[in-house]
């Protein structure tokens, strides 16, 4: 078997298809192989690169190949389809891998680590929990409207859809009550979780220094500043900070030609819930502002002033996508802008 430079490998739950390639290109093994023959065919290859695609399992075996001394690389599944032949197969597959880790201007994804991945599935929880209670309390309104019991959205007005089940005299059948308080029992379970993992996300942020820095970003809170230090890769494998802004998708679609540009709206690429909690939180900046009548950020002043607030909180997630990568970057915390006489 002919030493190859890239190792291609279609992951799968069984079954995995290996493609090695020379420098040159041209092929030098196929081979089809069981999960648990994977790690000891790539420990007996010379060293080289690993390309896979970034999927579920992907960053498990980059951080294993890894360890073996083997340069991994994890390719976004949407740019390697453009390199499969014909007939889509995990062969061709695999093969694509290869040419596609080849190319010079390929974007990778970083390998994550065990404990970013563990931050990771701590949010990811939590939000499934607060999906989950917010459906709950959604049934139940909708339940009680039928008998004419109506409650505002939101957690905070349970207690007058739990009022309606208490009282005998609300107009609810018996059997509505009993389900309607059997829906209260599980809101209550979802609400103690979503707290215990609230109390967890807290914890870490007063134990780590890079989340305090974080934190200091006006609209940044602890869910969010967690969430950048579990989803995004590291800081530095961006040039600036309207790079990382722009991998966020916090930036307007171009749609040009001809030299002549043509911007449309934001492209909501990247990372989702780092774009959604960023605008979260720019628009929770942005309504304080609105009530308060006044703002000591100069910048915000002059946007509310001649702009739409949803697009001054945009804008405003854009910058503050911005100064979190300086912050990371340079290991500073953040310094409010001195208003100009």
């Amino acid at each position: 078997m002919e030493q190859a430079t890239i190792i291609g490998i279609d992951l799968a739950k069984r079954s995995f298809q290996v493609h090695g390639a020379r420098p040159d290109g041209s092929v030098a093994f196929r081979k089809k192989l069981s999960r648990a023959k994977v790690l000891d065919f790539v420990a007996s290859q010379p060293r080289c690169v690993v390309a896979m695609e970034a999927c579920a399992s992907s960053h498990h075996w980059g951080r294993a190949f890894g360890d073996q001394g083997h340069e991994v690389k994890l390719i976004p599944p949407v740019y390697v389809k453009p390199f499969v032949k014909r007939q889509k197969n995990d062969a061709a597959d695999a093969e694509a891998i290869c040419e596609a880790a080849s190319r010079p201007t390929m974007r990778f994804v970083a390998v994550k680590s065990r404990e970013q991945q563990a931050r990771g599935m701590l949010f990811r929880t939590r939000d499934l929990l607060v999906r989950q209670r917010t459906q709950t309390i959604n049934a139940l309104r909708g339940h009680f409207a039928e008998f004419g019991v109506i409650a505002p959205q939101g957690p905070a007005h349970v207690e007058r859809l739990a009022d309606a089940v208490e009282d005998a005299d609300s107009g609810l059948p018996e059997p509505v009550r009993e389900l309607g308080a059997l829906l209260l029992v599980q809101v209550a379970d979802l609400d103690e979780k979503v707290g215990e993992l609230d109390n967890d996300l807290r914890q870490q942020a007063r134990e780590d220094e890079e989340t305090k820095r974080l934190m200091s970003v006006p609209g940044i809170g602890t869910l969010c500043a967690t969430a950048i230090q579990a989803f995004a890769p590291p800081m530095e494998s961006f040039r600036s900070g309207r790079d990382f802004a722009a991998w966020l998708g916090l930036v307007p679609r171009q749609s040009s030609t001809g030299g002549k540009p043509k911007l449309g709206k934001i492209s909501k690429k990247g990372q989702r819930d780092l774009r959604r909690l960023l605008i979260s939180g720019a628009m929770a900046t942005v309504g304080g502002a609105v009530r308060r009548g006044a703002t000591k950020d100069p910048w915000l002043a002059r946007m509310l002033a001649r702009k739409p607030r949803m697009l001054v909180a945009v804008a405003l997630a854009n910058r503050m996508a911005r100064i979190a990568w300086a912050l990371m970057t340079k290991n500073e915390y953040y310094r409010a802008p001195q208003p100009t006489a």
